[in-house]
């Protein structure tokens, strides 16, 4: 039996076209073709934070609509409620972040599951993902409390983590021109080819096909 390919995934847990490509990408994974490794880019952190006001609100809600006719991904009133219609925090990825980086530190196979997790506490449940204390919850529910911990006292591995694989994403982006997220990079060595991501909202056949020939 031959090796599975290795592929990058490239996103941000705050990004909902992300959101609408783990209907697919979670076929994917749980394939035996491809290697999926997670590349968190920090798209909506640090200098990508900001505030949620009404303006964006409603262009987040508009652009939500689309992505759901597309992939059949569910974003509830309760998100467009408590979520979009929250001025108290701001749209900011980096907890979020740290959280899946908890993860792979700790139990790297369980990383893409807790991703989805994040996501349904979002877009389905309506929760805050931008606070630790709920991201910690998300954690402790899937069975994680060592991640949990960590993201409750984050130390200083866990931050050099969090930029370093922020930094790597970003490098790779750089490197294959991907102008946004999600996007995904298949292949080993000089072989490595970027695929955008409308593979992704389309079928797993497709985006099999689309891989194999990159």
């Amino acid at each position: 039996m031959s090796e599975p390919t290795p592929v990058t995934y490239l996103f941000d847990p705050l990004c909902g076209w992300c959101y609408g490509a783990s209907a697919l990408l979670d076929q994917l994974v749980g394939g035996s073709d491809f290697d999926v490794a997670l590349a968190p880019t920090g798209l909506f952190a640090g200098n990508g934070a900001r505030p949620m006001d009404d303006g964006f609100s409603a262009y987040a809600w508009a652009n939500d609509q689309r992505i759901s006719g597309l992939s059949g991904q569910p974003f509830s009133e309760t998100y467009r409620r408590d979520v979009l219609g929250d001025r108290t925090r701001l749209f900011d990825s980096e907890p979020a972040t740290m959280a899946l980086t908890a993860v792979a530190l700790t139990a790297p196979r369980r990383e893409f599951d807790v991703l989805k997790a994040v996501q349904i506490a979002r877009y389905v449940e309506g929760r805050d993902i931008t606070a630790a204390s709920v991201l910690s919850d998300v954690l402790r529910a899937a069975n994680l409390t060592e991640a949990a911990e960590r993201l409750t006292s984050p130390d200083l591995a866990l931050v050099a983590a969090y930029r370093a694989r922020i930094d790597r994403a970003r490098a790779e982006m750089r490197r294959f021109n991907a102008n946004g997220v999600p996007a995904l990079i298949v292949g080993t060595g000089g072989d490595r080819r970027l695929v955008q991501a409308s593979a992704l909202f389309g079928t797993l056949d497709g985006l099999v096909e689309t891989l194999k020939a990159a």
